[in-house]
């Protein structure tokens, strides 16, 4: 089974900046395309970034031109830059596979953008 292991988040003012970055088990991570989800307290889980196995991306309007998406293979690792952060952007955040999540979540990561 593939484990999760999200790290990177912290309290950062609007504006600031934050780089997330996913560590996955498995020697096949190469061959799935992934995805940075996020949920804020009383909203569903929404998933905001894709990244497929070629590298082609895809982004949520609501951070498109502030997050890029990024993945190491040989690292078994997908990074989230997030740039001009909000505070509608705080959120516990998530890596999965995309667009259709599987297995367990990993613990996430807390976002928090406030002055």
């Amino acid at each position: 089974q593939v484990q999760l292991v999200e790290s990177g988040g912290g309290l950062v003012q609007p504006g600031g900046s934050l780089r997330l970055s996913c560590a996955a088990s498995g020697r096949i991570f190469a061959i799935y395309a992934m995805g940075w989800y996020r949920q804020a307290p009383g909203k569903q889980r929404e998933l905001v970034a894709s990244i497929a196995s070629g590298g082609s991306t895809n982004f949520a309007d609501s951070v498109k031109g502030r997050f890029t998406i990024s993945r190491d293979n040989a690292k078994n690792t997908v990074y989230l830059q997030m740039n001009s952060l909000k505070p509608e952007d705080t959120a516990v955040y998530y890596c999965n596979r995309a667009p259709i999540p599987v297995g367990s979540w990993g613990q996430g990561t807390q976002v928090t953008v406030s002055s």
